[in-house]
């Protein structure tokens, strides 16, 4: 055991003070210094402007577009969120504020809400922006035809008006007290009307000068950006490594300033290199077997439950988080989260018991296959790998397929009846359950159908009384966590390698990777 390591971890993860971790240090004798990147205080005041934020990130594919309506991972993400702006934002630690918009209401029910926007937004090309180009780009998803991800949620928009260039009125075909949460969903960036997301003009803190998707992105600084003295940086670059031990061995050579997904199983050995320090950030990201419930033999409820039983969950959190996250109990929703159902027992590694029920179903040697990608997440195919060892001991086979990197999430993900994946998880119950498990959503990955759950769903996003809505959302969880078509083995951190010549903020967002994907914009040289 490494003292002085395990100290320093302590540090980073904010389980210690600055001060108690300067005081422990003289005790064990260490030498020891602040690294740029958790510098604070009178040092974060005074950052310093200029250079290039270098970013190395997995999560790329060459079918991304700039269609915000279209991303599916990190690299799209982060571009989107650094070239274009929204209504609102959820702030490093983790309330929702406004971004354009300064302020919003609803009237009784929530059905009818008015947002006011901010009267000094310019575009790259110096347009103004209006409440109009927020109607315009909310039409972008809800038309019809659209294939937008959030096509589902932005759809109870019935009318949209603006009153001035900076006022807009939203009504909703049915209400919803989480709308404005909603509405930071990273694929509602803000384009103009004239112009299009074609253009690649947005309002936010750069602006794309080159795009070659899967491959690299090169973004400018915006000299026009409405918040006041950001961005730091001239200039961000992404470039696409999918491989974690590449991501590694470039920012080690100072070929990036920072990398997304640290592998959990070398993380330790990564923060121990010269000049850079490993942050892990614990939020709502989970990693998840979605099944087409529509598809036999997942179709069976017992498939489903027997399968859920045949994962040793435990044995995964070590072997492939590396310890660092913590088991799932099947549920969408982190521990932490408001409305979480504590009265569900966890579900164990039970393989007796799987093959118990897939013999009264009458499917005993039950056989199925499994899609998997490291593109998924780090670590995937070794968690479908291990899984399938877990589950010989229930007497099922599972073949694992190892699918493309590329593409998987256009050709693999929502195509095939098994699959690894990830989610990042949402700040509210309605907003997850919605985009991932709504009847008829565009992310909907595994297709199961329970009318009593999809009934509450919609009564509890309009109840405002906060015990009736609890006793919604744990029965919903219930319903899930008995019959749903989703294993949810794992919660991961998030582990991101930064340079000590990068100074971080004092919190840092949980929200998505690489602080809520807005690193451009938070981070600066130390």
């Amino acid at each position: 055991m490494n003292p002085k390591y395990h100290l320093e971890q302590a540090y980073k993860e904010g389980t210690i003070s600055r001060r108690e971790f300067l005081q422990r240090s003289a005790l064990i004798g260490a030498t020891v210094a602040l690294p740029g990147a958790m510098m604070s205080g009178a040092a974060w005041a005074e950052r310093k402007r200029g250079g290039v934020l270098r970013l190395g990130m997995g999560g790329g594919s060459t079918t991304d577009t700039i269609d915000p309506g279209t991303h599916t991972d990190s690299v799209g993400i982060t571009i989107e969120r650094n070239m274009r702006s929204y209504l609102t934002e959820v702030s490093p630690s983790g309330e929702l504020i406004g971004e354009v918009a300064t302020s919003w209401e609803s009237k009784p029910g929530a059905t009818d809400w008015t947002f006011e926007l901010r009267n000094d937004v310019e575009f790259h090309d110096g347009q103004k922006l209006t409440a109009n180009d927020i109607i315009y780009l909310i039409n972008h998803h809800i038309r019809e035809g659209s294939t937008s991800a959030v096509a589902g949620q932005m759809g109870k928009i019935a009318e949209m008006k603006a009153d001035g260039d900076h006022v807009l009125h939203i009504t909703l075909s049915e209400g919803n007290a989480d709308f404005p949460w909603l509405i930071s969903d990273y694929h509602v960036s803000i384009f103009p009307e004239n112009g299009g997301w074609e253009s690649g003009v947005g309002s936010g803190p750069y602006s794309l000068v080159n795009y070659e998707p899967g491959v690299r992105a090169e973004l400018t600084r915006n000299d026009n950006y409405f918040k006041e003295g950001r961005p730091y940086f001239d200039g961000v670059e992404v470039t696409v490594i999918a491989d974690a031990a590449a991501r590694d061995n470039a920012l080690k050579t100072g070929q990036v300033d920072a990398t997304n997904r640290v592998s959990q199983r070398t993380a330790h050995l990564l923060d121990k290199a010269p000049g850079v320090s490993v942050h892990k950030v614990v939020g709502t990201k989970q990693y998840t077997v979605p099944m087409l419930c529509n598809v036999p033999p997942f179709d069976n409820v017992k498939v489903r439950q027997a399968l859920r039983l045949a994962v040793d969950r435990e044995a995964l959190l070590k072997t492939v988080l590396g310890g660092h996250g913590e088991i799932g109990n099947d549920l969408p929703i982190g521990r932490r989260q408001e409305f979480y159902n504590t009265e569900l027992p966890q579900r164990e590694y039970d393989p007796d018991q799987a093959a118990f029920i897939l013999k009264e179903a009458g499917m005993s040697g039950l056989s199925v296959e499994l899609s998997a990608a490291d593109a998924a997440f780090d670590g995937a195919i070794d968690a479908a790998v291990l899984y399938a060892e877990h589950a010989k001991a229930a007497g099922i086979n599972i073949n694992v397929i190892r699918e493309s990197n590329d593409g998987y999430w256009s050709n693999v993900w929502q195509q095939k009846p098994w699959v690894m994946c990830y989610w990042s998880g949402r700040p509210t119950q309605d907003w997850m359950w919605t985009i991932a498990y709504e009847s008829g959503g565009a992310w909907n990955d595994n297709n199961w159908e329970n009318a009593t759950f999809q009934s509450l769903l919609k009564q509890a996003r309009v109840e405002v009384d906060q015990a009736k809505r609890k006793d919604m959302y744990w029965e919903m969880q219930r319903l899930h966590w008995e019959e749903g078509g989703t294993v949810v083995p794992l919660f991961a951190a998030d582990l991101m390698g930064v340079s000590d010549k990068i100074l971080l903020p004092d919190v840092i967002g949980s929200d998505w990777e690489l602080d809520g994907q807005r690193c451009g914009e938070r981070w600066s040289f130390a």
